[in-house]
């Protein structure tokens, strides 16, 4: 990695402004995200449907039909109906924030382990970003998946920039 730290660091910058484009255009980063998932299922199904075929006289034959149907079905339907397919996504990232809250508040509020304080906080801010979500639906639809999206690409890129510095100031205070 001591040579490839440039590489990093190029990518980390790429993710950075990719993710910060689609932080500001959360709109075009909702649907282009449910589109590529969308298309993502339908190659997906693709896969299951040919593994059924290798499989017929197997035991797993209708198991990898039905998912390949499934897979086909629910991918054609996010990339012909990409508003429609935003706003499920929303509500059950909405109601996955809202449960994971609640479970992590009273976790922590049960079993005072090690560091509990902030799994609780985690939790109360995890709880009010998925009632945030739901009480502003239809609308949060619109931006939530291309804001997300765009903030897990900031960070990872940052991950990357922080990499390509550290393998750096490591490779240059080790002689070779």
């Amino acid at each position: 990695m001591r040579d490839a730290w440039v590489l990093l660091l190029v990518l980390g910058i790429a993710l950075v402004v990719v993710g910060s484009l689609a932080i500001a255009s959360a709109f075009i980063a909702t649907l282009a995200t449910v589109t590529l998932f969308g298309t993502f299922l339908v190659i997906g199904a693709a896969m299951q449907l040919v593994n059924a075929i290798y499989a017929r006289s197997g035991r797993g034959f209708l198991v990898h039909l039905l998912a390949g149907i499934l897979y086909a079905v629910i991918g054609l339907m996010m990339m012909n109906h990409p508003l429609q397919a935003a706003a499920g996504l929303t509500l059950m990232i909405a109601a996955a924030y809202m449960v994971g809250g609640i479970v992590r508040i009273v976790g922590a509020a049960v079993d005072h382990f090690h560091g509990w304080p902030w799994v609780m906080l985690n939790g109360f801010v995890t709880l009010f970003l998925g009632i945030y979500i739901w009480r502003h639906f239809p609308e949060s639809a619109f931006w939530v998946i291309g804001l997300f999206v765009g903030i897990e690409l900031v960070f990872s890129g940052w991950t990357w920039i922080m990499m390509a510095i550290t393998v750096h100031r490591a490779a240059a205070a080790k002689p070779d």
